[in-house]
């Protein structure tokens, strides 16, 4: 599907990743529109699914959740009915913050969030070692953060 975007929807995007809670007032000053072309291209994007929501982003150390893991699973079986269970339940699972479909070694790539080293081992005993479907996971503690961000490269237009 191709979607019409313009310079400024780039714009009002870029903004909005920077900071959701920006006025349309104050976003629209800031993308060069009066304010109601800005709520209307705000809507607009919003009902053709670019903008799927606007949330608080929170941080994970001031929560006491000090500990980041990247677990590689891999499944006993890979049927539908195998792949639709661990799917149903990693997205029950609190902890899992990222789940992504892979190719090659392993099936997904998890990333998880928990407070301490003794609560991970927790939640990979009782929780993804406890699904049926897992075979193993390999897990991969990380030590520092560098980059974190939710904010996508809208970048400039193009034809």
């Amino acid at each position: 599907m191709s979607l019409k975007i313009d310079e400024i929807d780039r714009r009002i995007l870029d903004e909005l990743q920077r900071d959701a809670g920006v006025s349309t007032t104050d976003l629209a000053a800031r993308v060069g529109l009066s304010m109601s072309p800005c709520w209307r291209r705000i809507r607009r994007l919003e009902n053709l699914g670019v903008i799927r929501g606007r949330v608080a982003l929170l941080d994970r150390h001031a929560l006491g959740l000090e500990v980041t893991v990247f677990a590689s699973v891999k499944l006993s079986a890979h049927g539908r009915q195998s792949l639709h269970e661990f799917e149903a339940a990693v997205l029950e699972l609190d902890e899992v913050v990222s789940c992504h479909v892979m190719t090659g070694e392993i099936d997904y790539l998890l990333q998880v969030v928990t407070t301490d080293i003794g609560s991970y081992e927790t939640f990979l005993r009782e929780e993804l070692l406890g699904l049926a479907t897992v075979r193993e996971v390999h897990s991969q503690i990380a030590l520092s953060e560098l980059k974190n961000t939710t904010r996508l490269p809208v970048g400039p237009a193009t034809a």
